[in-house]
């Protein structure tokens, strides 16, 4: 079995690393250069950056912060929102990230995705996706876009399938209706999307305990887990997730230090 990977995400607004619960009621919670330093000196895998206001401000993303956690972190770093174009891309890119992360403007431009991987490669790109439960849909889960504000007629299945077509290297599934909650991952979703695509998929919103990982890395299908609250608030450490994931028999990193 390859091993799995341990994210931590940074949802930046205004500069300073925020977080809420199912997208509301967010509150500012440290500097995310700082924050980031934290992270990689702990052993995290991956780093992800998301400008959370970006795409509902119609702004672009906020390249000197991304830039200045770049240059204390030596691991893979995702960047997201309010990217929207190839020169966007770039920027990122330039400023330091390695992977571009794309939700609000992906599903508005399809093409962006397709003209990114053309541009800097399929492992370059990251589609981002805001989904929640909606009986209606076929997969019985929908997609929602500016930061959670505005559902679309998408369906979740059925639009990972597409952005793979279309070039995106990695799916993040993020459950609005579990985010920030502490009670775990949606296991169904994740599941389903894992097993409709090709490519890596990596579960968010939920995260509590270092149980709920070993949950959505196994049932789930996920191939990485992003984590949040549970870190940022200091219920567990980067550390202990990894020693309960690693007795659980799911192969981790654990050769920092």
């Amino acid at each position: 079995m390859l091993e799995k990977r341990v994210v931590v995400c940074l949802d930046v607004r205004a500069g300073k690393t925020t977080k809420g619960v199912k997208f509301q009621g967010n509150v500012d919670i440290g500097d995310p250069v700082e924050m980031a330093r934290m992270y990689y000196q702990a052993g995290v895998d991956e780093l992800v950056f998301y400008d959370i206001t970006a795409s509902s401000e119609d702004r672009g993303i906020m390249v000197e912060v991304v830039s200045r956690v770049a240059r204390e972190i030596f691991i893979p770093f995702a960047v997201g929102g309010g990217i929207g174009s190839l020169e966007d891309m770039r920027r990122v890119i330039l400023a330091g990230a390695e992977k571009v992360s794309v939700n609000s403007q992906a599903v508005k431009k399809p093409e962006i995705i397709r003209q990114g991987a053309d541009a800097f490669g399929v492992q370059c790109i990251v589609l981002g996706m805001d989904v929640f439960a909606d009986p209606h849909k076929p997969s019985g889960y929908g997609v929602m876009i500016n930061g959670g504000r505005v559902k679309t007629d998408l369906d979740a299945v059925t639009w990972a399938q597409e952005a793979e077509q279309l070039g995106a290297g990695e799916i993040v599934v993020n459950s609005i209706d579990a985010d920030g909650t502490k009670d775990g991952y949606d296991l169904e979703v994740t599941r389903k999307i894992s097993q409709a695509v090709g490519i890596p998929v990596v579960a968010s919103g939920g995260a509590g305990t270092p149980e709920h990982l070993a949950e959505v890395l196994t049932s789930g299908k996920a191939d990485a887990a992003l984590v949040a609250s549970m870190v940022h608030f200091g219920d567990y450490s980067v550390t202990q997730i990894k020693e309960h994931l690693r007795s659980r028999g799911i192969p981790v990193r654990m050769d920092w230090g």
